[in-house]
């Protein structure tokens, strides 16, 4: 068996038997039995074409098990900071809607309507998933620059996107999109209320205002209840009124829409997608959490939830092949490493259960980290994402995408809120499941739950 890792730097290791090539006359031979790992300067078009040439068994694992935490927090850095830099240096410049290409689906079902609430969108979504890193104090000097800069734009953004008066003000009311997004800038206030703290009053009013405005939506009968539940946890978070019966409606409903094995149903009739972890387990173990500081009647649904979400992360780590990629299957395939929000949601907050091991979730993590956003053409020319999952490829989109619901891919990034002498940063990186079991190594079988 021979196993190619790929290190950051495109270099390849091999573990097993190592082939020697000469480059001059072509001719391949073959070490000793080693067990430990080596690294070689080929190409990965040349070492398939070895393996082929002497039919060996081989496996693409995403990445080098030689490359340590920190390491992997500075490359996730550098990705985190090439999506989302555009988006808040210019919303902070007040310049987003100057600057920002909207493109929609193919099929979109109202096209103007859809660029309308991009802006929103691409901001919202991109703060949510930064927003735990924003919240984090400490780290290297570089990083503090970094993140004191994301802080000034941060601030600065929702200003602007909550400002009539601001040419980057964002559309609250029109339609029922805004429901959503508003929904993720209460869930970013949620997981970092330094952002909240450093606002001036007049800047909370107008972001209170916009909240409320998104009230007189009726949300489809879907994963959307449980956005107008975190806008009210916001509000109940803050001390502000706060509309419980909002709350309780999406609990109970998700409650009697669990099918089992830690996975609900996306309404009344289930269907195998993401939403999982797009939305349902973040939003019912944040909104659980918030309204469990107010009230005890929510503990037993809290146990529930708990069991369920250690599930479901099992069920995601699982679905990442040892290369970093996951069944292209469901609607919203397009938000890339955001298919993986939950897990990361379970990681930044130090839940995951006793068999994920941070070290293998974080290789996960890296290896879908890269294989998601590594493709040529996932960037346009300006630096703005491109629609697909692996590069462009528009005709993945749902009639309801547009640049902006792109960004949600922010949220893989949750636990660089963990400090870099945490666990999931400081550990000795390990190998995570799928690479495990198509290596040959024995693994404890999986069991679901019900």
């Amino acid at each position: 068996m021979y196993i190619f890792f790929l290190a950051h730097d495109n270099s390849i290791e091999v573990k097993g038997e190592i082939i020697a090539v000469c480059p001059f006359c072509n001719t391949l031979g073959t070490s000793s039995i080693i067990q430990t790992m080596k690294r070689i300067k080929l190409g990965l078009l040349f070492m398939f074409v070895i393996a082929t040439a002497v039919q060996l068994p081989i496996i693409i694992l995403a990445q080098s098990t030689n490359q340590t935490g920190l390491e992997d927090r500075k490359y996730w850095l550098v990705e985190l900071d090439k999506i989302a830099r555009h988006v808040l240096y210019n919303l902070a410049n007040d310049s987003l809607k100057i600057n920002m290409p909207v493109m929609v689906s193919k099929r979109s079902d109202n096209p103007t309507s859809r660029k309308a609430v991009a802006y929103l969108e691409v901001f919202s979504r991109t703060l949510s998933g930064i927003a735990p890193w924003l919240e984090l104090e400490g780290g290297s000097p570089k990083e503090l620059k970094l993140r004191n800069q994301y802080r000034i734009w941060a601030i600065k953004s929702i200003e602007n996107a909550a400002n009539p008066k601001a040419k980057d003000y964002v559309e609250w009311s029109k339609g029922g999109q805004p429901l959503v997004d508003a929904s993720y800038l209460a869930l970013s206030f949620l997981r970092c209320p330094w952002l909240w703290e450093h606002l001036n009053d007049a800047t909370k009013q107008q972001v209170v205002e916009g909240f409320k405005l998104t009230r007189k939506v009726t949300p489809p009968f879907q994963n959307w209840i449980l956005f107008t539940g975190m806008i009210e946890a916001f509000f109940c978070n803050y001390n502000m009124d706060w509309d419980g019966v909002r709350i309780e409606y999406g609990l109970r409903q998700f409650s009697q829409w669990y099918v089992g094995d830690g996975v609900y149903s996306d309404g009344p009739k289930y269907e195998w997608d993401y939403y999982n972890s797009y939305v349902m387990h973040p939003y019912l173990t944040k909104i659980l959490e918030i309204v469990g500081k107010k009230t005890k009647s929510y503990d037993s649904m809290r146990l529930d939830e708990k069991a369920r979400a250690e599930r479901y992360a099992i069920i995601q780590e699982r679905l990442i092949a040892p290369d970093g990629s996951y069944p292209a299957t469901g609607r919203s395939i397009v938000y890339r490493g955001g298919a993986f929000h939950h897990l990361a949601d379970m990681a930044a907050q130090k839940k995951l259960p006793e068999q994920l091991k941070p070290a293998q979730v974080r290789c996960a993590l890296t290896a879908v980290i890269k294989k998601t956003m590594e493709c040529p053409n996932t960037f346009n020319k300006e630096g703005w994402l491109n629609i697909g999952l692996c590069g462009s490829q528009p005709d993945l989109a749902d009639i309801y995408n547009n640049t902006g619901s792109l960004y949600i891919c922010t949220n893989i990034f949750l636990p660089l809120g963990l400090p870099e002498t945490d666990e999931f940063w400081s550990a000795t990186p390990e190998l995570y499941t799928s690479q495990k079991i198509w290596s040959g190594q024995d693994v404890r079988g999986d069991h679901g739950i019900h």
